[in-house]
């Protein structure tokens, strides 16, 4: 059994003469950042590995959200999750090793949102109708493959455990 973790970066801005890699995040979601982190600290969803796409606001994302992961996993920045389409996205989980019994991807919408429906043919309660809606920036999709090894994932063989949006999670004390 495999792991993924699809979190999309959190709010950005759209500044003015900003190159759309180069744009932080908001202030909504830097605040954001940080109930995701505690949800995924309280409820141990901790990665192995974790492939952050180039952009500014993914690697701002991960900036807030790893301090509170224990154990803290290797990260690497991955280039490919930049506006990538649903089969580069594929194709990167696929190219994983072995030894990662749970990934987790910082990255972008539509590809996550995308990779999410493609993977998953069932879910808990009504996830998989809640990201056909909207998979909102700082939302997390947990998918459960039940595979050996990462290159062995495939279409509509995964089960969404959870999908949880910022605006469910409330502000940490």
């Amino acid at each position: 059994m495999r792991r993924l973790l699809l979190l999309r970066h959190a709010k950005s801005e759209w500044p003015n003469g900003v190159a759309d890699p180069e744009r932080p995040l908001a202030p909504r979601g830097r605040a954001a950042a940080p109930r995701m982190a505690a949800y995924l600290a309280r409820e141990k969803l901790v990665a192995n590995k974790v492939l952050v796409s180039s952009a500014r606001r993914t690697r701002e994302t991960w900036d807030l959200v790893s301090p509170l992961l224990k154990p803290a996993p290797d990260v690497a920045s991955e280039p490919r999750i930049y506006e990538a389409p649903v089969a580069r996205l594929l194709a990167v989980l696929r190219e994983q090793p072995a030894d990662v019994q749970t990934l987790m991807m910082v990255g972008h919408n539509p590809g996550l949102e995308e990779l999410t429906l493609m993977l998953c043919s069932s879910a808990a309660g009504d996830a998989l109708e809640r990201v056909q809606v909207k998979f909102p920036t700082g939302a997390l999709a947990v998918i459960d493959l039940p595979v050996d090894e990462w290159s062995a994932v495939a279409p509509a063989t995964g089960r969404l455990d959870r999908f949880i949006q910022p605006r469910d999670l409330v502000e940490p004390e």
